[in-house]
């Protein structure tokens, strides 16, 4: 599309689950409006995080690169890094000293692990934040076992369980310890943390519960309590961080630096700015959400859908999200899903072992395919699992 005086320019920051689909989303949604939509990222390799925690366990998963996805959708990539937001003219400055002047932003750039609150995390601590650092950290895992070594994983939430049985399941000659504030799972009922905790048991994983780490040294890592675990390889899940650029640029964040959006997900300081999936406090009746695929996806659809409402004059309902469910994976032959209130409290019901792998396979399978079929279709997407769901469908 050439620009005109009459472009309007929409700047999608950040290529992961959410703003991949924001962009795909939006491209075909205003396919016959005067639009340009440029998606930034510092790689063009899309990153599944979900899945890094296979990779870190030495498995080979799919290279797929932004471009490609892109390709026939009508978004321009622009492969840099965000640096800085001049909210009140509208610019975004990129690490290659480009200049990109924006009249909607979506500030789609995530979080990444938090290893700052304890020393020696941030030198001594692998983290599940990248490809090419999860190959690093399988490589290393490789040498390690081989010296039949000892592995500890710090952070008792769901990407501390699925990294940590997939570890062991992987590597049965190592030593693997759990460290975790609270009992891992503790989100869960009684009936699913308890399978969860067989689980734990059969791959032999050892659990540091109740307690918190002190200080990360490079063979071993200290507890709260004084305790010295011997630890070859750490891995960090425990706590996630956002970017400092919204808060630098003087959008209004909560105490997290996450911006604080309208029911519409709009800046509260800045309308033009649409805020989207970890980077984003988006407050519901039960309260903010918290950051996973889950809420993050529908999200990126609803800010797609909303924003392309109000090009064409249209109005825009609030966004509402309910919680459905918990998946969990515990390697590659087990796992358990805990269904839940839209709160994300537990309800009685829930899946484990085959089932719950395949349950866990259709729900938290690849998005690629998803933003493949966004590109020629307008997929339905759900916001909530009770009640009257809202839908921005231009």
């Amino acid at each position: 599309m050439n620009a005109t005086a009459n472009t309007h320019e929409i700047v999608v920051l950040g290529a992961g689950y959410t703003g991949m689909l924001a962009a795909v989303r939006l491209a075909r949604r205003t396919r016959k409006l005067d639009v340009r939509i440029t998606l930034v990222n510092p790689s063009d390799r899309f990153t599944e995080r979900l899945r890094m925690h296979q990779i870190a366990a030495g498995q080979e998963l799919a290279d797929h690169r932004i471009p490609d996805l892109l390709a026939g959708s009508g978004v321009v990539f622009h492969r840099a890094a965000a640096v800085a937001i001049d909210a009140d003219a509208r610019v975004v400055t990129l690490d290659d000293a480009a200049e990109i002047p924006y009249d909607t932003l979506i500030y789609a750039l995530g979080s990444t692990t938090d290893t700052s609150l304890v020393p020696g995390a941030d030198h001594h601590a692998w983290t599940l934040d990248a490809p090419r650092q999860a190959r690093r950290f399988s490589h290393r895992l490789a040498e390690i076992t081989a010296a039949a070594g000892a592995v500890t994983v710090v952070g008792g939430g769901l990407t501390g369980i699925e990294a940590v049985t997939e570890i062991a399941e992987s590597h049965p000659g190592l030593t693997v310890t759990l460290i975790s504030a609270q009992e891992p799972g503790h989100m869960m009922g009684d009936k699913a943390r308890a399978h969860l905790n067989r689980a734990l048991d059969r791959l032999g994983i050892v659990r540091e519960v109740g307690v918190r780490v002190a200080k990360v040294l490079p063979d071993a890592v200290r507890l709260s309590t004084g305790e010295l675990i011997a630890s070859d390889l750490t891995l960090w899940t425990a706590g996630m961080k956002v970017s400092p650029l919204a808060a630098r640029a003087g959008i209004a964040v909560d105490e997290r630096g996450l911006i604080l959006t309208d029911p519409t997900l709009r800046s509260v300081s800045h309308p033009e700015i649409l805020a989207i999936g970890d980077a984003a406090a988006v407050r519901m009746p039960f309260g903010v959400l918290h950051g996973t695929c889950q809420s993050g996806m529908p999200t990126a659809a609803y800010a797609a859908d909303s924003l392309t409402r109000r090009l064409r004059g249209k109005t825009v309902k609030p966004f509402r999200f309910g919680y459905i469910h918990q998946p969990v994976s515990l390697g590659r032959k087990d796992a358990v899903i805990q269904f839940t209130k839209a709160d994300d409290t537990p309800r009685r019901w829930y899946l484990k072992g085959r089932a719950a792998v395949a349950y866990k396979e259709t729900v938290s399978s690849s998005p690629v395919p998803t933003f493949t079929m966004s590109k020629h279709m307008t997929m339905r997407v759900q916001f909530t699992n009770g009640g009257r769901s809202t839908r921005a469908i231009a």
